[in-house]
């Protein structure tokens, strides 16, 4: 029995699956036991702690109305001084200590807070939930970046105005420009302006990694401050992501815990180094780095796009981690925008409905591909299979067409494609001739293919035009890879026939010298 060819399947290691498949899901099982407990103490706590939030909130809301009072509604030109900036950093700071005592919260800080001279930002991570504004009272209620939309919240309005936040508005085009150049100005005023505290990542995790940080902290090249925060409880009631309790369920268990502890750990400042200046990516990288280090978590380049997609792929009918690709990492190295994947989920969906946990295995993918399964077929499932587990799931269908299937899908290899089908070389390919070639790439005396060439025979003429081939490949590329994955067995095949007894040889050489070009990673770090 010949020696089975060896298929070079590099596979980039940035592209292999990332430490924690999904941050964002809060998985936290209520046993009968922590049910009954919660419900004992909840008739206790969660009157008194009811009122005591009330009263504090009584007594916040006139403080913040007197610190804002005559203050511009949108826009802060100049930054709160005098009794005003007391008020707010002294006053309102214990107020919301106080405000967080009520809901049963232990606070335990450690390190040293920098002042806004040596450190104007604040990174605080992992942000996990609504509870982290802890992190903003602790340290004394720097400036925060926040939707307009929340200054017209009723009561915490106020509460939002003291802090003159940097406001972003879904509505203004040029918001984000104008934000980040408000948070170079502040970071910049060499102490005029207080710290401005911002979540990196931009949405919230389950903390069992760190994700993406966003650059706008970090563009402005001044030092910045980690700050870290963790909830080191035996039941977690404070998570609160895209899947899992909704807010008011994470309130209820909250207030019904004897205590919630939560440790503000402010570590360093990072003074960043002059590649860093130059290269927000690099200087917000390294940041991470320390942190996830401290925190000892993994870091993943997951972002809030990630959020939509899974939020896409739900509606799809899809599980909803299924939509989680990486964004960041894929939109780098295969140069995709949102839309892009976004277009690739349904087309994916569209193939998956059918199979459970929105995963498609060989047979799924003969059927779609409306074919038998054969040595061709299964070549290129493998080279979709990144992990090797017999399935393909979203984000190897969206790494394996962008770098199998469109590179293999030009021009050239559609005309030779299209020249191998049409024997008679009259210019187009009937039945016959479509069933003859894929008989015999495919190894299957009796296929019949009318279904696929109806397919592709647009305008029911009975035979297929170039046209109509390059149509049907363009909006099916992976039957382009099929294609040249056929060819390369053919010329295996030549080279067996020819030498065989240097087969095994031939095979290494082409190992090594294709292992870097190889089409199914062809893309560079």
């Amino acid at each position: 029995m010949p020696p089975q060819r060896v298929l070079p399947l590099p596979r980039q290691q940035s592209l292999l699956l990332p430490p924690v498949i999904n941050p964002f899901v809060q998985d936290t099982k209520l046993t009968q036991t922590a049910v009954i407990k919660c419900f004992l103490l909840g008739i206790f706590l969660v009157p008194i702690r009811v009122i005591l939030m009330s009263l504090v909130l009584m007594v916040t809301w006139p403080v913040a109305f007197m610190i804002t009072f005559n203050q511009p509604l949108k826009g802060a030109v100049e930054p709160m001084s005098g009794w005003r900036r007391f008020m707010c950093k002294r006053v309102m700071a214990a107020l919301g200590r106080a405000y967080y005592f009520s809901m049963g919260f232990r606070v335990v800080v450690k390190g040293k807070q920098a002042s806004n001279i040596e450190a104007p930002i604040l990174a605080v991570a992992p942000h996990s939930t609504f509870y982290d504004g802890i992190a903003c009272v602790v340290s004394g209620l720097p400036s925060t970046v926040s939707r307009v939309e929340n200054l017209a919240m009723p009561i915490f309005g106020r509460f939002v105005r003291c802090l003159q936040p940097v406001l972003v508005s879904r509505k203004d085009p040029d918001s984000r420009k104008n934000t980040i150049l408000a948070i170079e100005s502040r970071a910049k005023s060499e102490g005029r302006w207080p710290q401005v505290l911002i979540f990196p990542e931009g949405t919230c995790t389950n903390r069992s990694c760190l994700i993406t940080f966003k650059q706008g902290a970090f563009i402005p090249g001044v030092p910045v401050q980690p700050v870290l925060i963790r909830y080191p409880n035996k039941l977690d009631t404070v998570t609160w992501t895209w899947q899992g309790f909704g807010s008011k369920k994470l309130l209820l268990l909250t207030l019904c815990q004897l205590y919630t502890t939560v440790e503000v750990e402010f570590l360093p400042p990072h003074i960043p180094a002059e590649e860093e200046k130059k290269s927000p990516a690099l200087f917000a990288s390294r940041v991470r780095d320390t942190m996830a280090k401290v925190l000892g978590v993994p870091v993943t380049d997951h972002t809030y796009e990630d959020c939509r997609l899974m939020i896409s792929a739900g509606e799809l009918t899809l599980p909803m981690e299924a939509g989680l690709v990486e964004f960041t990492k894929i939109s780098r190295k295969l140069n995709l925008k949102w839309d892009s994947v976004k277009k690739e989920l349904e087309g994916f969906a569209a193939m998956a409905s059918s199979s459970k946990g929105g995963r498609i295995t060989i047979a799924e993918f003969a059927k779609i591909l409306k074919l038998p399964v054969n040595p061709v077929l299964e070549e290129l499932f493998a080279l979709f299979d990144r992990n090797g587990d017999g399935t393909i799931d979203f984000r190897e269908y969206v790494i394996g067409v962008n770098i199998l299937c469109r590179p293999a899908n030009t021009e050239d290899v559609l005309k030779m494609a299209f020249q191998l089908f049409d024997t008679d070389e009259d210019g187009k390919i009937t039945l016959d001739e479509f069933n003859a070639l894929l008989r015999s790439a495919l190894g299957v005396s009796d296929l019949d293919m009318t279904k696929l060439f109806k397919e592709i025979d647009a305008d029911s003429s009975g035979f297929i035009t170039f046209n109509e081939f390059h149509a049907f490949a363009s909006s099916h590329p992976e039957y382009a890879k099929l294609f040249t994955t056929y060819l390369e067995l053919q010329r295996y095949q030549a080279i067996q026939e020819a030498m065989p007894g240097d087969l095994e040889l031939t095979g290494q050489i082409q190992s090594g010298e294709t292992r870097e070009d190889s089409q199914s990673d062809k893309k560079d770090d």
